[in-house]
């Protein structure tokens, strides 16, 4: 990797210059999800020219609001769906034994029994196709196999379970990523190889010659300027916003997507005792309870979502819909006052039939409506590098067809994301460096679990100002180097992208992030050089965003929940 892995200020502005120039990039992909900066890794490592634009935020819309659980799947057993488990199981290990081990991590899972007899077979044999499906793939599967434990067992385990209900339980293993963090590794991964990554840029219209796309308008939301940018191939990676982008080509509708609301809860760590996450069958789907830190996400819910897309709202509906599944297997129940963190997303689902959202598959499509154009939707996190590999597969045929350039095959399995190389000698090293930075272990083991063997960006930030070593004001989880370090390493622009994406300080207190907001800001208006009308107004606009987020909370139903959302729209 020849280039800097920073998406810094200058980076973005050197970024749409270069974008800017004639002499064409080979593929442009629009949208900063998982899928589109998986895309961007894709085309840029097969040689090709390759630039990015995202009209908010880094993983702003579904990439940053997922149950964070890179897994094969186990429902789309039941559904016998066996194609995507196996792809997903394969994915899983091969992002956590070679591509992201830094970032990926297993974690344990509960299947409590609440049937004698069949059940415990019924669900055994499940998991031990699951098992054997990852164990079977091309790389290793990373993580034990399932084992059957009885209630006394279980009560060790988790003594906060309803045990009275219970037969036992099955313990099973998948894997966890903070997907906001991935995205943003990924984008970084991409611009290291050269690819060209500009946020807050938000395309508008496209170029054609004929029936041919060759290009996209754009604005420049942090500044007001229009770009034009020309490409051979446009690749919409847009997620829930598939349609819109339909829309400017004319509207013809190659893609179906239906986007399905799923709600997550956060509470502390010790309000439920166990060493496991597990989950709990619900009337169409599955809830997962999975340990995040010194937290507990909870979720999730599956239900049709047709107003604003970029802000999705839970309501006091959804909240208490996932509070009385929870406590269907709890001891002591959980409440309202227990939530210190709620989060909603949208998944782009694919339609066909008239079939709910919950039963809908997350296999992905690739289409070209128009030539010069892919469009790609669906599909899970765990899958985006296959998406990714399909997307630009597509890409690459347009690219034949046109300018007869032979491409080459995907290579993003054997491409390690930044952060993975040293990742294990730091580890090993962490006493080492927690007493040369002056910091607790704890600390260095935590950057290493978000930065892996970056983490010496972090410690050269400390080394320079050894104050950025405090825990930021207002949070004991982050660090007020990573503040910086988001700003001049991760391309945050604004104190939502700090408080809600680089790190998850708006769903990890129970204050929303207030608290650490002033600090915050402080730290971005140095490196960012706003002045004091500038910081005011962001800690304006974020305490509005959390002042929206709980009055939607209170809400009965979507429609009451959007309108009072919507009150804070984004600061650009």
């Amino acid at each position: 990797m020849s280039q800097s892995s920073a998406l810094s200020p200058q980076a973005r502005v050197d970024a749409l210059a270069a974008m800017e120039r004639p002499g064409e990039l080979d593929v442009l992909v629009v949208g900063g999800g998982v899928v589109g900066t998986g895309t961007a890794l894709d085309a840029v490592t097969r040689g090709l020219n390759t630039g990015l634009l995202e009209q908010r935020d880094l993983a702003s819309g579904t990439s940053s609001r997922s149950s964070k659980l890179v897994h094969g799947g186990l429902r789309y057993l039941e559904m016998l769906d066996f194609g995507l488990v196996r792809e997903a199981l394969q994915e899983r290990g091969l992002l956590l034994t070679r591509l992201a081990p830094h970032l990926v991590r297993p974690v344990p899972f509960l299947y409590p029994l609440t049937h004698r007899g069949w059940e415990r077979a019924y669900v055994g044999a499940g998991l031990a196709l699951y098992d054997g499906m990852a164990a079977l793939g091309r790389y290793d599967s990373g993580v034990p196999r399932h084992r059957h434990l009885g209630r006394r067992h279980v009560a060790r385990l988790a003594p906060d379970l309803a045990l009275d209900t219970m037969a036992g339980a099955i313990r099973y293993y998948d894997c966890q990523v903070d997907d906001a963090r991935l995205v943003v590794t990924l984008a970084r991964t991409a611009a290291a190889h050269g690819a060209h990554v500009a946020t807050r840029t938000r395309v508008t219209g496209f170029l054609r010659e004929g029936e041919r796309v060759v290009g996209v308008r754009a604005r420049d939301l942090e500044n007001g300027r229009d770009v034009e940018i020309r490409a051979r191939v446009v690749v919409n990676a847009a997620g829930v916003w598939t349609d819109e982008i339909q829309e400017m080509v004319g509207g013809r509708g190659a893609l179906n997507v239906q986007a399905s609301k799923g709600i997550h809860l956060v509470v502390p760590r010790d309000r439920i005792r166990s060493e496991a996450g597990f989950i709990t069958r619900t009337e169409t789907s599955v809830l997962f309870v999975i340990p995040w830190g010194r937290h507990w996400i909870i979720g999730t819910t599956d239900t049709p979502w047709d107003l604003d897309k970029a802000h999705p709202a839970a309501s006091r509906a959804d909240i208490d819909y996932v509070l009385a599944h929870v406590n269907t297997i709890l001891r002591e129940p959980l409440d309202h006052e227990d939530v210190e963190g709620v989060y909603a997303g949208l998944r782009p689902l694919l339609t066909g039939e008239s079939e709910p959202t919950s039963r809908i598959s997350r296999e992905h499509t690739v289409v070209t409506p128009v030539p010069g154009l892919v469009m790609i939707a669906g599909g899970k996190l765990t899958t985006y590098r296959v998406m990714a590999r399909d997307a630009v597969d597509a890409a690459a045929h347009s690219l034949r067809t046109t300018v007869n350039a032979s491409v080459r095959d995907s290579i993003t399995d054997r491409v390690p994301l930044v952060g993975a190389d040293g990742f294990e000698a730091r580890t090993n090293q962490r006493v080492l460096l927690a007493r040369r930075a002056g910091l607790h272990v704890a600390r260095v083991d935590h950057l290493l679990g978000r930065y892996g063997g970056l983490v010496d960006e972090l410690l050269g930030l400390i080394a320079e100002r050894p104050d950025l070593g405090l825990p930021l004001e207002g949070t004991d989880d982050y660090l007020a180097a990573e503040v910086v370090h988001a700003v001049t390493h991760e391309a945050a622009r604004h104190l939502d992208d700090v408080l809600t994406r680089r790190t998850r300080i708006s769903i990890e207190t129970f204050d929303r992030g207030l608290a650490a907001a002033p600090a915050a800001a402080r730290l971005m208006a140095d490196v960012l050089g706003w002045d004091e009308a500038r910081l005011a107004g962001e800690l304006d606009h974020y305490r509005r965003r959390v002042e929206a987020e709980r009055r939607s909370q209170e809400q009965l139903t979507d429609r009451e929940a959007d309108e009072a959302r919507v009150q804070a729209p984004d600061i650009v």
